[in-house]
Parts: C-alpha cells; sequence; structure tokens
C-alpha cells in the first residue's frame, strides 16, 4: 500500500518473533518488500528458525518491483509484498504461484472475512498481511466540529483552505472523489472520470500539499489541520498528539489489502512457503500491528492487542465485518492509464 514506514517503538526481535520448526534442507530466498514493514529482525529469526538463507531487498513503490517482476517473468524473486491490486495483475499475468494452503498451516489464522477478499476468493494465489481503510485525519483542537465527508476535504472552508493535504497517489486521490460523488472507486466511466478530474483541479488551489509521508507531521506541526490518510498512518500522528482524530467520510473509504505472493517461478518453493507461514504466525504478524499500527488480518493476532492501545488508537478496533462493507481496490486493467493521465492532467493544471 505505501512506500514507507515508520516503525513505533519496535520490539526486539527475541520478545516478538515466533520461531517454527526447521525445514530440511537450506535454500536461499529473495523477499522483496517496502523498508520497515515487517520486524527488522524478522529475516535473521526465519533464518534460525529454519536454516535457510533468506535475504530482504527493499522496493520503494509497487510500481517499482511490479517493472522487475514483469521484465524479469518474476525470475530471481520468491516472496513478494504488494498492494491487491498488483497482486491481481501477477496472477493475470501467470507470474503468481497457485497456493497449496496444505503447506501454509499458518493459514488457519486468518478471519473468516479474509478468505473472501474480492480480488482472490479463498486466497489462492495471493495472502493478506495488512487491510485498513482511507479517511480523514484532524487535528481536533483547531477544526471546528467534525469532519463527516469527502467534501469537508474537496471544498473546505475558508478557515480550512490552504491548510489541507491530499494523498498523491493516483489510486487514493482520485477515489476521494469517486466516493464523494458516489462513484464505484475502480469506476471506468469517463464521463465520471471527467467529472472526478474537474472536481480534483477545482480542489488544488484550497491545498497546502499532495503528500503521501509527511501529512502525519504536518498535522502535529499545526501546519496542517484536515489531511487525508491511511488509517495506520493517521495513528502516528495521533501517537504525537493525542488531538489527532481519525474519521471514515459518510460516503465511505476504500478497503486496501496489502498482500504476500509466492512467484511462480520461484526456484525456492520450500522456503518460500515456510516464509509466509512464519509470517502469518499470530507473534510474527501481531508486531505489524503493534509496530506499524496497521490492522493485520489474523484474528489472534488481533485479539492479543490490549484494549489500552485500541483506545490509544481506535481505528485498531474497525473490526473484520467493518473494512468489508468497504469496495476494495481492484486492478482496472487499461484503465489504468486513463487514471494515471487524469491524475497528471490535475497536478499540471
Amino acid at each position: 500500500m505505501r512506500t514507507q514506514f515508520r516503525i513505533i517503538g519496535a520490539a526486539a526481535i527475541g520478545t516478538g518473533i515466533a520461531l517454527s520448526a526447521s525445514v530440511a534442507g537450506a535454500e536461499k530466498l529473495v523477499v522483496s518488500n517496502w523498508d520497515g514493514y515487517m520486524a527488522p529482525g524478522a529475516i535473521d529469526a526465519f533464518n534460525e528458525a529454519t536454516g535457510n538463507e533468506a535475504e530482504l531487498v527493499l522496493h520503494g513503490t509497487n510500481e517499482e518491483i511490479m517493472g522487475k517482476l514483469i521484465a524479469s517473468k518474476g525470475k530471481g524473486y520468491d516472496v513478494v509484498f504488494v498492494s491487491s491490486p498488483f497482486a491481481e495483475v501477477l496472477h493475470n499475468l501467470g507470474l503468481a504461484e497457485d497456493l497449496d494452503h496444505d503447506k501454509i498451516p499458518n493459514i488457519a489464522n486468518l478471519y473468516s472475512q479474509a478468505t473472501q477478499l474480492s480480488h482472490d476468493e479463498g486466497n489462492t494465489f495471493s495472502l493478506p498481511y495488512a487491510w485498513g481503510t482511507t479517511g480523514l485525519c484532524y487535528r481536533s483542537d483547531l477544526v471546528e466540529g467534525t469532519p463527516d465527508s469527502w467534501n469537508d476535504l474537496l471544498e473546505p472552508s475558508e478557515a480550512l483552505s490552504g491548510k489541507t493535504t491530499m494523498l498523491a497517489t493516483d489510486r487514493w486521490l482520485l477515489g476521494a472523489a469517486m466516493l464523494a460523488n458516489g462513484y464505484s472507486v475502480n469506476t471506468t466511466d469517463q464521463a465520471e472520470l471527467d467529472a472526478v478530474r474537474d472536481q480534483l483541479i477545482e480542489t488544488k488551489s484550497t491545498l497546502l500539499a499532495y503528500d503521501d509521508t509527511t501529512f502525519y507531521a504536518k498535522l502535529v506541526s499545526g501546519e496542517a489541520e484536515l489531511v487525508q490518510a491511511w488509517d495506520g498512518w493517521c495513528n502516528y500522528g495521533i501517537a504525537e498528539n493525542p488531538d489527532i482524530k481519525y474519521v471514515i467520510p459518510s460516503e465511505g473509504s476504500d478497503l486496501w489489502v496489502d498482500t504476500m505472493v509466492i512467484l511462480k517461478n520461484s526456484e525456492h518453493k520450500t522456503a518460500a512457503y515456510a516464509f509466509v507461514d512464519f509470517i502469518l504466525d499470530p507473534a510474527n504478524h501481531g508486531w505489524a500491528a503493534e509496530n506499524i499500527l496497521y490492522k493485520v488480518p489474523n484474528e489472534p493476532a488481533m485479539a492479543a492487542l490490549s484494549g489500552d492501545f485500541i483506545a490509544q488508537f481506535p481505528n485498531m478496533g474497525i473490526t473484520p465485518d467493518q473494512l468489508m462493507k468497504y469496495e476494495q481496490l481492484r486492478d482496472v486493467g487499461e484503465a489504468q492509464r486513463a487514471y494515471s493521465r487524469i491524475v497528471s492532467e490535475i497536478k499540471a493544471n
């Protein structure tokens, strides 16, 4: 979902990571992930537990790793972390492994709802790692009332003009206007896309910035007062200032899902299966919830979170049933070109 993550109070690997049983025969393994999206010592702990020689390589964006995977037909990589529309593309291109669930016993830890995701019902080619919503993050001590509509951001009051930010990434920038107008977040209707473009061009003059990475810091400093945010990133601001709040607008949110995919052309399938099973252990998966402050679709991992933790970060308490009410971002095929073109027009206007 994102390009870079901030780790809050990362636990030592020995206290937060569970070790699985060793597997016979050491294998080299290449795992590609965003920076900071799993425990700093996870790879070493996996190697120690299994006798494998996994290494972590980093990608900055979904688009970056997808370019490499498509060019190489997935060769040279074993497990990749990508957002669900990109996992869907890998499957459609024949690059994703058809998963053998018997080799992933910890798949049983997933919520039943996490097996019903529209991009991959039954987890046939991807395993969900984190999931969440996109909404409004704001300074409750500076903003009058509670913002409850995407239009509070798209058509801000005079007091908020110049003190708002929106996400720069195509799907989420467009998604705010799609939701405000009652459109699907995966719409390919040209008239709807034109309306979204025109609205966001109007909104641009009211923005402080397009910002995917520092918007929560702008809230903390008071430079911004209302921003479009992924729920976990809003939590980073809440950790520093409890006057920062998160709300899902009345028109709803998208459901974003980040996944793990084993590549079909992996030459180390045994180790690849062992790795994703290792991550789905509740102690290991729970590290992401406790430190990255994103919900994970692992029932025992989420059940282990304390009441005080949920009270501090209320959006961590959003239930799977609530999440499933929102439309999941999907691969829109050739329409992605139109999305990218529209965003370029908005930013250049």
